[in-house]
């Protein structure tokens, strides 16, 4: 898998890239991540941004290096989807990163100061992701954690990819509760079912807590089935 990635701060990925799950992802060769500045798609004062027309307050990044940039891109590489991070796109899921996690080529937009020209999301992105409902300074960050919940579901990344089958929200649901070594803690014990050995009632139990948790704090999942 290849992921391209449009930021003014590219930088931002150097520590993203070097470390965990990425970090194995990339040694492997299952994905590239490649960054580019967009100020190299500029004109020679390398000003990427403006006033947005109307007199409102802010920068706006211009159409032009953005579209350079992915121009050039094109030339050598098919993609897949072009996707814009905006905290008014549609919010991401376990269901749309599973998609994405299928592609082979993707484009990756960060925006900065008050977004991009709109031209750009009329003309050339094919998806606007948001991670959530709040603002912050700029794409890069919610890019990396598109990035991470992408790449996490690539064949052979994590060690037991049944692993991932079972993360919250794989199947609209929480996951279970989770325990480990050592059995009793300050008088605080493990689920005694999780020690029986009996993988029936195990996965009825987890079953079972899966549901009750997503009632108790996630209630909303459910509508969504």
């Amino acid at each position: 898998m290849r992921i391209d990635v449009l930021s003014l701060f590219p930088d931002v990925f150097d520590s993203l890239n070097s470390f965990s799950i990425i970090k194995k992802a990339i040694d492997s060769k299952k994905v590239k991540i490649i960054t580019h500045n967009l100020r190299d798609y500029a004109d020679n004062s390398r000003k990427v941004d403006d006033y947005p027309y109307g007199g409102f307050p802010g920068m706006v990044i211009k159409i032009e290096p953005i579209d350079k940039c992915i121009e050039f891109l094109k030339k050598k590489n098919k993609y897949d989807e072009i996707i814009y991070l905006t905290p008014d796109g549609e919010l991401l899921n376990q269901k749309e990163s599973n998609y994405l996690s299928t592609l082979k080529n993707i484009i990756v937009i960060c925006g900065h100061y008050k977004g991009i020209d709109h031209r750009v999301r009329e003309h050339i992105v094919t998806k606007e992701i948001s991670i959530g409902n709040y603002v912050v300074s700029g794409g890069e960050l919610p890019a990396a954690v598109l990035c991470d919940s992408i790449i996490r579901l690539l064949p052979g990344i994590i060690g037991d990819e049944s692993s991932a089958l079972s993360d919250t929200f794989q199947d609209n649901l929480l996951a279970a509760p989770v325990y480990t070594r050592p059995e009793v803690y300050k008088g605080f014990e493990v689920p005694k079912v999780l020690l029986s050995g009996n993988q029936s009632e195990i996965q009825k139990w987890n079953d079972q807590k899966s549901i009750e948790r997503t009632k108790l704090l996630r209630p909303n999942l459910f509508d969504n089935e």
